[in-house]
This record gives C-alpha cells, structure tokens and sequence, in this order.
C-alpha cells in the first residue's frame, strides 16, 4: 500500500473498506492497525469525507477488539491535526484534564481545582464539553456556566487569561480548540460504547507553557497508566500524573489508599501511593457526597458550583478538603518530591487567604 495519508485522501472510500476488512472481522482474525492507517482512518472521519455507517463500525470494531498503543497514538495524532493549540504567557502550565463523560456519583470539584493551583503559583487550565457519552455526567462547562462564567471563550483568550497574573487560569471547550471533534458529539451518542476519541480527547493540551505543559489526568482500570504514560510522551507533555481518581477523575479518595503514577520528561512511569490519612482530615465518602441520590445532573451541576464556591470561600467541609488535597498532591509532582505533606498547607492557605477564590471570579 502506498503512503495512507496520499491512500486514504485518493480513495476513501476505498481506504476505509481495506481498514474495515482487517479490524472488523472477529476476535480471532481481526488484525491490528499500524499507527500511520489510524491516523489516516480517522482524519477522514473527522474531515467528513468517511461514510457514517463505516465510521461507526471503525470505531466498535477498534473497540471491541481493543485498542493498541499505535492505535491509541494515531488516533491522538489525528486529533492534533484537527486542534491549533495556543501558548500562555508563563513559563509552565498544568493542564489538568478530567474525563470529558463527567460525574454522576458525587460532587466533582474539577472546576475549581486550576484556580486553587494558580493561587499557589501554578498557572493552570482545564476544558471539556457540554455532554458527552457513554455516561452523559456533570463537566465542568456545566457548573462554570452556573457560576457565571463564559464557557465559549476562544482558545486564544483563554490562554491569555492563563497568563494574567491576577487570574492564572481559564476554561476551554472542545468547541473552540478542536471543533472537528466536537462535530462528532451526537455520533458518538449513537454508536453507544466508548469509542477510541474518550481515551485520546483528553489528551490534546489546548492551551500550553513558555516552557512547560505538565498533564494531570485520571484512570479507574489497571491497564490505563501505561498508555497514557505512552500518550502523554507522544503529545509531547514534559511531565503527567495519573491518579487513580473518583469516576476517573483527577480527585483521589477521601477515605481510601490513593495511588498515582508520575513520569517526568521521557522517563517511565513510576508508581506512587499516598492516603488521605496523612493529612487533618477524615471523611466516610469518597468524594464531595450528593445532597440528594435521586438529582438531575443540571440539579448536581448547580449544587457542585454553589458548594465549590463555599469552598474557595473557606467553608471546611469535603470540598475544600478535596481541592487541598488536589492540590497538593499536583504540587508535589512537580516539583517531584512526592510530599503531599510539605504542599498541602500551602494549598490551604491559597483558599483560607481569599486568594482562590479571587482567582477564580477573575477567570469567570
């Protein structure tokens, strides 16, 4: 075969039936793509020129026999064709990076973590979408826009917020920074199971450092670290921590062992485990607790946003302890010590000080 980008773009149509023929044929004959052919499969699908019906069944045949790493990285390549990402005027950023599904268990706090981080010093962003399945949960844009807060900022802007002293940090959607992505959002309601673009989305660092864009992202599944170690080499983060968070989250356990694993630069992955424990704080959930189990999400999404607010305020309670312990957890990898301890009362005192909060109502 020749080049697939010159293939794919000469014959689609043609193109997409030859990757179908080796993905889609069963558990035990369907072949794996090299990463060249994922990334030339899916740049049609986002260019619009694949038909849906074999879109639809690239993405469950790449699913149900399961993704590789070169799979994995072509897909995320193709994105970052798709994406134009912007530069902030600070040396570092962290960009923290929760699954775009959202949450439907608890409170999530995500929003308010990169505020908390730019007030001890580390200039931070976070983006996402309005709803996306399989889980249809709370995201961020949903309870910033509860806060009050432009959700539809162009990536430009947003980054320029990032690198405002007095602000620090801002929110972007996939709708601005990658729209060929976005287009996709009702399609991969309607092909139901997770498709390859839930693992890579989070991936694609929207707004980057002078010098540095440091990843913090979540799993639930053991097979997870070592492919986004793997994917965050690739999109060229110079440093990641994968936590082993609530839903997936970035946000460990209020009550439980947490575990995270750190690379910093091209080296491997290492494992890291710390408790809650350790800190000023015992809690019996998990994470921030519902007010009410039966709640819409637009009900979870205005309750997260009222009690987040209380918690950047100084309300003591699980959220404030979830955003410190973030926090610190963040500070710690960066600066590679590993302690949470030395960190958290620094976390502590960007809230109890006032300045968090007034970085937040700056980045609405």
């Amino acid at each position: 075969m020749s080049d697939p980008a010159t293939a794919a773009q000469t014959e689609p149509q043609a193109f997409m039936r030859s990757v179908l023929q080796r993905i889609a044929t069963g558990p035990e004959y369907s072949k794996d793509l090299p990463q060249e052919e994922a990334r030339a499969a899916l740049n049609l699908i986002l260019n619009g020129q694949a038909d849906p019906v074999q879109a639809g069944i690239f993405f469950i045949a790449l699913r149900m026999k399961r993704e590789t790493l070169e799979e994995n990285t072509g897909a995320l390549e193709a994105l970052h064709d798709h994406t134009v990402p912007e530069v902030a005027d600070v040396a570092q950023v962290v960009d923290v990076a929760e699954p775009y599904d959202g949450f439907v268990r608890g409170l999530p706090m995500g929003a308010f973590l990169p505020a908390v981080l730019s007030a001890c010093g580390a200039p931070s962003i976070c983006h996402g979408a309005e709803t996306v399945g399989p889980k249809f949960g709370v995201t961020p844009r949903q309870i910033l826009r509860a806060c009050g807060a432009d959700v539809d900022r162009p990536t430009r802007e947003a980054a320029a917020r990032v690198g405002e002293a007095e602000c620090g940090w801002s929110y972007v959607d996939q709708s601005q920074f990658c729209p060929a992505l976005h287009q996709l959002l009702e399609f991969r309601t309607r092909i139901v199971k997770r498709p390859v673009l839930t693992t890579v989305e989070v991936l694609l660092a929207p707004v980057r450092g002078r010098e540095a864009t440091h990843l913090v992202t979540g799993y639930v599944h053991k097979p997870y670290p070592p492919v986004y170690a793997h994917l965050a080499r690739a999109a060229g983060f110079d440093s990641a921590l994968i936590v082993r968070g609530v839903e997936g989250g970035i946000f460990p356990s209020l009550k439980q062992a947490g575990k995270a694993f750190g690379l910093h630069g091209k080296d491997e992955e290492t494992e890291w485990d710390f408790h809650a424990d350790d800190l000023d704080f015992v809690h019996d959930s998990r994470a921030v607790p519902l007010p009410d189990s039966d709640m819409s999400v637009e009900q979870i999404a205005q309750a997260a946003a009222e009690i987040g607010l209380a918690a950047l305020g100084g309300q003591a309670g699980p959220a404030k302890d979830s955003l410190q312990y973030a926090a610190g957890m963040i500070l710690a990898h960066l600066d590679g010590s590993r302690d949470i301890q030395r960190h958290y009362p620094a976390a502590c005192e960007a809230i109890d000080s006032g300045r968090a909060r007034a970085r937040f109502e700056a980045g609405l």
